[in-house]
């Protein structure tokens, strides 16, 4: 990056992540609000559903369909299914924990990915991604501060979807290398479409959105979609190394959010344990811009 263009890229690397950070913070609020009359599964299948009708209708408008690849369906359902997974462990945190300590939990979801790469998709652990993912550890133990007291199923569950998160991204990156993101998001939309009638559905009765629930549903559809969208575009214009800390800020965000609408404290532990995580992020993200020294042969 070149100092002359350094301030007007993180200008606009600041203007995305604002939209990023209110589409998230929304996301979580409204997955709260509906889920007083729905269930998570409930949530899934009509965010699926929002979603499908938004991608369909951008594949149709920009005659994009040719992107739309059925060659592999196997990866595109085990990517899918985790994702599937760790969402609804998302939106099941947020009704009954904090939203910061979901959002500081869910901020553990690359130090997850340093632990599964070697695995999922053969990258070497070096000392200093080990070091990184030791660290955030510490500052889990931080946020949640194990005791029969503090943990929960909510903890319990926002934890999960940081490691199902991670799993997801690591098997997103895969299919990146073979498949175009309008294949990715049809399939992504269809399938968890399916998961999410099967598994709310499961005991013969899915609840209907009523007048109150229905614009939170498109709410969470819509915002789901943009708050990838532009973190997406947010690293296209502009390094790691600057996003990733406005990104941090909207932790800060929905604290305050959560104490004005629901009268949650400001935990003081959450916020450092919260600090301890970044700092572990960074300290990867600063790793992988080292360049290497090539070894001796």
């Amino acid at each position: 990056m070149k100092m002359s263009d350094q301030p007007v890229q993180i200008g606009r690397a600041a203007l995305w992540m604002t939209g990023a950070i209110a589409s998230f913070s929304a996301m979580a609020i409204a997955g709260r609000e509906a889920g007083s009359s729905l269930d998570t599964f409930e949530i899934m299948t009509y965010r699926s559903l929002i979603g499908l009708i938004i991608v369909v209708g951008v594949l149709t408008v920009t005659g994009s369909w040719k992107q739309v690849s059925g060659q592999r369906l196997g990866p595109h359902l085990i990517r899918n299914a985790a994702h599937f997974t760790g969402q609804n462990l998302w939106f099941f945190a947020v009704t009954i924990i904090p939203l910061a300590q979901v959002f500081a939990l869910e901020f553990t979801s690359p130090l997850w990915v340093l632990v599964l790469a070697p695995l999922i998709v053969g990258e070497r652990l070096t000392s200093a991604r080990a070091i990184s993912a030791l660290i955030g550890f510490i500052g889990i133990l931080i946020v949640t501060r194990p005791s029969p007291d503090t943990i929960n199923a909510g903890v319990m569950a926002a934890a999960g979807s940081a490691i199902f998160f991670a799993l997801t991204n690591l098997l997103t990156k895969r299919l990146t290398q073979v498949e175009r993101i309008g294949s990715i998001l049809f399939w992504l939309t269809s399938m968890q479409l399916v998961m999410g009638l099967i598994a709310s559905g499961y005991d013969g009765e899915i609840a209907l959105p009523s007048a109150s629930t229905a614009p939170l549903l498109v709410l969470i559809g819509v915002a789901g979609l943009t708050a990838h969208y532009c973190l997406t575009n947010a690293l296209a214009v502009a390094p790691a190394t600057v996003v990733v800390p406005i990104d941090f800020t909207r932790l800060p965000v929905i604290a305050i959010l959560g104490m004005l609408l629901y009268s949650e404290p400001l935990d003081l532990w959450v916020l450092c344990g919260a600090i301890v995580i970044f700092g572990a992020n960074y300290l990867n993200i600063m790793d992988a811009k080292t360049p290497k020294r090539p070894q001796n042969t």
